[in-house]
């Protein structure tokens, strides 16, 4: 699905979404990554949703976002407090959601102005 363009363009915008992939500014992207306004996106290492640990999180921590929207793959799937708890002790607020919503949601929210940043799992589609 293509998403339309906005006055946002000089910061990192999901321009786009598909099976297992990602399309940030208009360059396609098909591994997980995270994304905030004024920051190119970066790998992260994540293959899989069960593969999540506390240092995944910690690692996002550091860049003291408002809030993380974790997108989770192709269905909403929710995280152990556990591995988030990095995030909630400095008061960062993390939202799950599908990837078509995750990357949704960090337009909206990015548009607005806020710290964001937007941590999608992406997998290649099952054959």
């Amino acid at each position: 699905m293509k998403l339309h363009s906005s006055s946002t363009q000089q910061y990192q915008t999901v321009t786009g979404y598909f099976d297992g992939g990602v399309e940030i500014n208009a360059t396609p992207y098909q591994h997980s990554l995270t994304v905030m306004p004024e920051t190119p996106p970066q790998p992260w290492p994540v293959a899989a949703f069960e593969e999540l640990t506390e240092t995944h999180f910690e690692a996002i921590a550091a860049t003291s976002p408002d809030v993380v929207i974790l997108g989770t793959g192709e269905r909403q799937r929710f995280i152990h407090p556990r591995l988030i708890a990095s995030l909630s002790g400095r008061r960062i607020g993390v939202e799950c959601m599908d990837n078509q919503a995750a990357c949704r949601t960090y337009n909206i929210l990015m548009g607005e102005g806020r710290k964001v940043t937007l941590a999608l799992i992406l997998q290649a589609p099952a054959v």
